[in-house]
């Protein structure tokens, strides 16, 4: 028998599905089209997926997600239920705010102009010409695909003006939050085609539509196009099989790719237009950060340097002209919001930056979108742990040791009250231990992987020159907060410099000059790649790490 699934959109719209007994919810809104925020995939651990019911009755799974008001009110996690006759829901603004309202690092603000601009006059300043032979008046298109969000713009040949620009969350983000989880969604049946219509058809091909529309510019008339992501994004985006990037000997399908069109990526340009894509280095190191090094004076320069890609994994590279070290570190989603109760991607209402009185306890913040707050997001979290720590309400290894109105102690845990329920947007928004010791794995993976490479080279951080920060998160972070909580070096700050989207103005690069493309794939050749869960001494790098802000407090004096 065939039941009725109505998705009502809190902006307005419905979205119905036919369904039958013992049908996943959040399968069936996937089917209808309905945009929810799913970054644990469906397990059921990440509490994201909330879904209003209203009418009708359906099978659930009880989850610590939800509290039993909010279940008498009649919130359900969409994962956790199932098709058990009709049923009416009220999707919240928030599921799909994923889609739409994430902040992003891109050529949005005055401030990221300037630093493409930078980026642009650094490498054409260096020994690298402009110039790919293209007829005057064209232009090209680059694209940043992050594993959470996706950037594009549209530049003009002739003089690297920006044209247009755009920004969207990667519709993948239904699939799960993580690169593991896309991986383990594509080897479903049906899987391949499915991520790829989501991050090719759904997301990118639209951008590209509507910067052509706003510019007033003929699809003919692009020339170039050039893609920089991650190993598994580019996988994804071309629909190969990323299955080998997560297993043994975690060798991908490939590291460069050539001659791949327009029309075999169903993108709304010239046919035969060939997409350079910036190459990959290992499974978790790809053409985002070959393309963003390439922005670094890394390259062509003597001194000793550091670039840190912070977003949904954590990547880094070390060296200079003459030699590069790179890896990535199993950071996990923390710094996305995922793994965190009261996480959430930087979207309107997430409390993105945070001080704390040491006397009162009582916070100050600042939330994206000038609005009631309802999480915390990435840079936020940051800010709230390491004043936390800061006013010693929380020890070296993340429990609470002081008491007053704003600490809960449960059954299970003590946490935080950042918001109560008055001052938020209808829910509490609060920090538990559990939140809290999610992060500081996160933070200790960054740092012991930065130590593991140091230590490989017999060097220390004080030999460091430059440390660049890239990547959506980095934009927001207090680098001298990051420091005392032991997730980046202690240095003296004026070594430290945000560069923005370094994956994005790579790629733009690309479209730009020819040499600036074979410089690209020139770097990634050169880069030694360590693979940190086989090298000897991480494990003990990470587990010290794993303290605020270490065991050998004298790291961070």
């Amino acid at each position: 028998m065939d039941y009725r699934i109505t998705f009502k959109l809190e902006s307005g719209g419905d979205h119905k599905v036919s369904a039958a007994f013992g049908d996943n919810i959040l399968e069936l809104a996937m089917k209808a089209g309905v945009d929810i925020d799913a970054p644990c995939s469906g397990a059921g651990t990440c509490g994201k997926c909330r879904l209003r019911l209203i009418s009708g009755s359906v099978g659930t799974t009880p989850n610590t997600h939800l509290s039993e008001a909010e279940y008498n009110d009649g919130w359900r996690l969409a994962c956790q239920s199932t098709v058990e006759g009709d049923a009416v829901f009220i999707v919240p603004d928030a599921a799909g705010a994923y889609k739409s309202g994430i902040k992003t690092a891109g050529l949005a603000s005055a401030a990221e102009a300037a630093m493409y601009e930078r980026a642009m006059s650094g490498i054409f300043s260096n020994g690298i010409a402009r110039g790919t032979g293209a007829a005057a008046g064209t232009y090209g298109i680059a694209v940043d695909i992050g594993t959470t969000t996706v950037s594009a713009a549209l530049i003009e040949l002739d003089s690297g003006r920006i044209a247009a620009r755009s920004s969207a969350g990667n519709g993948q983000i239904r699939y799960g939050a993580d690169v593991i989880n896309r991986i383990i969604q594509q080897a479903r049946p049906g899987g391949v085609e499915k991520l790829r219509r989501a991050v090719c058809e759904e997301t990118i091909a639209p951008m590209i539509e509507a910067m052509l529309s706003s510019a007033g510019i003929a699809p003919d008339r692009v020339t170039r196009c050039a893609v920089a992501g991650n190993t598994t994004m580019e996988h994804l985006f071309v629909g190969a099989d990323a299955e080998s990037i997560r297993l043994e000997p975690y060798v991908p399908e490939f590291l460069e790719l050539h001659g791949k069109t327009a029309s075999q990526l169903h993108l709304p340009l010239p046919p035969e237009l060939e997409v350079l894509f910036a190459p990959n280095v290992g499974s978790y190191v790809g053409g985002d950060i070959t393309a963003g090094v390439l922005t670094t004076p890394m390259w062509h320069s003597d001194e000793l340097s550091l670039f840190i890609d912070l977003g949904t994994n954590g990547e880094l590279v070390f060296g200079n002209r003459d030699y590069m070290l790179c890896c990535a570190c199993s950071a996990g989603p923390a710094f996305e919001g995922g793994d965190i109760s009261c996480g959430m991607r930087a979207t309107s209402g997430a409390i993105e930056s945070c001080t704390i009185d040491p006397d009162t306890m009582e916070p100050s913040y600042t939330v994206v979108g000038d609005t009631a707050p309802c999480g915390v997001c990435g840079s936020g979290l940051i800010d709230t742990i390491s004043e936390l720590f800061r006013c010693g309400i929380i020890s070296p290894k993340g429990k609470f040791i002081r008491d007053g109105r704003r600490v809960r102690r449960g059954e299970y845990c003590a946490s935080y009250l950042l918001a109560f329920a008055g001052e938020a947007g209808g829910r509490e928004v609060e920090l538990t231990e559990i939140d809290i010791d999610n992060f500081i794995r996160a933070k200790g993976a960054i740092f012991s992987a930065i130590r593991t490479m140091l230590n490989s080279l017999d060097m220390t951080v004080d030999m460091i020159d430059r440390i660049y920060i890239a990547g959506g998160i980095g934009s927001g972070i207090d680098v001298e907060k990051a420091m005392a909580i032991g997730m980046l070096p202690k240095t003296q700050q004026e070594k430290y410099s945000y560069i923005g989207n370094s994956s994005l103005f790579g790629a733009c690069a690309m479209i730009q000059s020819d040499a600036a493309a074979d410089k690209v794939f020139e770097i990634g050749r050169n880069m030694t790649y360590i693979e940190l869960s086989s090298h000897p001494g991480y494990m003990d790098e990470f587990v010290a790490s794993c303290f605020l802000p270490h065991t050998d407090a004298s790291l961070f004096e």
